[in-house]
């Protein structure tokens, strides 16, 4: 038997109401007891988590890891290990990737290689089109056969109302969500950040908001027409928000993200052209920054996810135009959630583990998302305390392009577990 118990910890589960002070047992890779004091048992590690808080494993269900095709930016096996030093234990890789991941194949070969890196826990999202073109379905059951857990066309939205409306029925069939990247590109046009009177100012194409909010409505209402479940990626807009409250309230399966940036930043982080604060969707105004923030505290956003989206140096200096969009995440979230979220009282812990943890691991049907007895053993133990700045040099990411470099934050992983083994021991 492997055996690991973490003693003295603040064990924080919402998805049994629990925070109490206790000791946690993992046997063979399974939650196996959660107790006010476990006696000591031979052959096993114990871990001592005074003063620190036990959480079930982090799950960020919106990552790039660029393999195949973009290895110079990151590969399966740097993914994982920016994600374990960021105390996730599970992730859900985009299939943007060159050659797009639209088949089986592709699917296999994501499972093979994080099999291999031994890290985070990998749920490749299959295309929802063909080479992510928007032109015909890819192949969906073939792809949910060979382990994908949901599709999208991130990066690319599905523009044909149509053929969105046959992904839902599919999916719907398969029991998977599809996660929608929201944009009408007739209206996003060759934006580069959001249309405001900075954008003017600074001279530079905007991306409005009805871009984003045209596409939630229709998909919120593709959802409502099949009955079928949607996940809104990377929601930026008030009007959005509010769609998306109000779905909610009529019964629509949906659910939705938000990413650390669009909740602390706003399009004022481009002044200077600032290649690192591009992303799509851009950052935008502070009422929508202020949206957003009201969104995931009372639930209409109920998963905290990163868009970790690595780029090479060379890549983000290139001019603001003609830089691509994304930042990494992976190693930040967590200590922004704890700093600005829990930090300011947007949210309490308990509701920001659920953002983390348990509503990722529901919204795609994941292992995980709780510490209850015969789980998977993925726990994550973060220390509260520890005060740190970002540096990207230290980032087990390939790439370094974050907007954070400097931020002081409070609160980070020390211990990352994933089936009962320790994949990450930081402090």
């Amino acid at each position: 038997m492997r055996s690991v118990l973490v003693r003295g910890g603040r064990i924080v589960d919402p998805s049994q109401s629990l925070d109490k002070t206790g000791d946690l047992l993992i046997v063979d890779g399974k939650i196996e007891a959660i107790s006010d004091e476990i006696g000591r048992m031979e052959e096993t590690i114990e871990l001592d988590a005074r003063g620190q808080i036990v959480t079930p494993g982090l799950i960020d269900v919106h990552v790039h890891f660029r393999e195949p095709g973009g290895e110079h930016k990151e590969t399966i096996e740097t993914g994982v290990r920016a994600a374990v030093a960021g105390g996730i234990t599970a992730v859900c890789t985009m299939p943007n990737t060159d050659p797009v991941t639209d088949d089986p194949a592709g699917i296999r070969f994501v499972l093979a290689q994080a099999e291999k890196a031994a890290g985070a826990r990998v749920y490749p999202l299959g295309a929802i089109s063909k080479n992510q073109e928007g032109k015909s379905l890819a192949a969906i059951g073939e792809m949910v056969e060979a382990g994908a857990v949901g599709i999208t066309d991130d990066g690319n939205p599905v523009m044909n109302g149509g053929l969105m409306r046959m992904a839902m029925e599919y999916a719907k069939a398969f029991g998977i969500p599809v996660a929608d990247h929201p944009e009408d590109l007739d209206l996003s046009r060759a934006g580069t950040m959001n249309e405001s009177l900075n954008s003017t100012r600074m001279g530079l194409l905007g991306k409005p908001n009805i871009s984003e909010d045209i596409q939630i409505i229709r998909d919120l209402l593709l959802s409502e027409l099949t009955d079928s479940r949607v996940h809104i990626q990377h929601v930026s807009t008030a009007y959005g928000v509010e769609m998306i409250r109000q779905a909610k309230s009529r019964g629509v399966q949906v659910t939705a993200e938000a990413t650390p940036h669009h909740l602390i930043l706003t399009d004022s982080e481009v002044d200077g052209y600032n290649t690192n604060a591009k992303m799509n969707p851009p950052l935008r105004s502070s009422e929508d920054r202020d949206a957003v923030v009201q969104g995931f505290s009372d639930g209409t956003l109920c998963v905290y996810a990163t868009d970790h989206a690595p780029h090479h140096y060379d890549e983000k200096e290139q001019t603001f135009a003609d830089a691509p969009n994304g930042i990494v995440g992976l190693e930040t979230s967590l200590g922004i959630g704890l700093t600005c979220l829990v930090g300011q009282g947007v949210v309490d812990l308990s509701t920001l583990v659920d953002r983390m943890s348990c509503a990722p691991a529901r919204a795609f049907n994941l292992p995980g998302g709780t510490l209850k007895r015969g789980g998977i053993g993925d726990v994550t133990i973060i220390d509260p305390n520890v005060i740190w700045s970002v540096n990207s040099n230290e980032f087990m990411s390939k790439s370094r392009n974050t907007p954070f470099e400097g931020l002081k934050l409070k609160g980070r992983a020390s211990k990352t577990i994933v089936d009962g083994k320790i994949v990450w021991n930081g402090l």
